[in-house]
């Protein structure tokens, strides 16, 4: 018989149910090259429910990365704290995949074993690793391609590995870094659909990073306005667009859909503009 839990149980850990993520007066602060110190964000404060999928917009350098690596603890808080399902994070946070702008596919590993590593790397038999793989390969439309490398795929089809490969072991929290930036308006709307298809099955609790609004508000229930660098969170709104959402395409031209894209930049214009100024003024 073929395996009958459902999919946010097969292959997944215990108690690897989506995860409340509560941002509390987050600061990180580095030191540059040159031994000054540099303040990326202060005092971020946001709530993402369990099952939540929230995008965070801002202009660049104004340190959205560095707070998805906060909440994925593979940095460290200069003042603040980051809780993960009530608990304070320490160190790497479990039950969490990233998903870069990048790829980060290995190159000399073949589709299949790229999707393989992290059932592997939790101790799931490679015969039963294998199994899964397959099964993931087969929701993102790559049946067939388990024996091909990564240089042989489209911009598109390695996202779609990149995309198995974060999700095969049903992540608690799914921290995506503009994962679809870099491919063309007509496969960004395929990956956009594929998402929502696929996290509407698992429900993880989602951090998504763009900058594009439209993105932002196709994808989201909540979408959080960070200000120019230093970083901190300037508004939140929430996008009560009802789901499932159907055709992102169609979507877009939704007078509400609109109306939200219109608030959303009101609020990050201003930001934009003080990014920009800034820059112009340091060359």
């Amino acid at each position: 018989m073929g395996d009958t839990r459902n999919p946010r149980e097969a292959g997944s850990p215990p108690g690897n149910e989506a995860a409340r993520i509560d941002i509390v007066g987050l600061t990180k602060r580095f030191l540059t090259p040159n031994g000054e110190p540099f303040t990326a964000i202060q005092d971020v404060n946001l709530l993402i429910e369990p099952g939540q999928f929230c995008a965070i917009v801002g202009p660049t350098g104004c340190g959205k990365s560095t707070t998805l690596g906060q909440v994925s603890g593979l940095e460290k808080p200069s003042a603040g704290a980051v809780m993960v399902g009530g608990q304070t994070v320490e160190g790497i946070t479990a039950g969490v995949s990233y998903m870069f702008q990048a790829d980060s596919l290995f190159p000399w590993k073949t589709v299949l074993a790229n999707v393989m590593i992290g059932p592997e790397l939790t101790g799931t038999p490679k015969r039963e690793a294998i199994v899964l793989a397959r099964d993931w390969l087969r929701r993102v439309g790559l049946n067939g391609f388990e024996d091909r490398y990564p240089h042989q795929l489209s911009g598109g089809m390695r996202k779609r590995v990149a995309m198995a490969a974060a999700l095969i072991n049903n992540p608690r929290i799914l921290l995506m870094d503009e994962p679809f930036g870099a491919l063309d308006v007509q496969t960004k709307a395929i990956m956009q659909s594929e998402l929502l298809h696929l996290w509407e099955e698992l429900r993880p609790s989602v951090l998504f990073i763009t900058h594009d609004l439209d993105e932002a508000v196709a994808l989201s229930d909540k979408v959080a306005i960070m200000t120019s660098s230093p970083g901190s969170i300037k508004d939140v709104f929430d996008i009560d667009l009802p789901r499932p959402r159907g055709n992102i395409q169609d979507l877009r031209h939704e007078q509400h859909f609109i109306e939200l894209q219109g608030r959303i930049w009101e609020s990050l214009r201003d930001e934009v503009t003080r990014a920009y100024n800034r820059s112009v003024s340091a060359a």
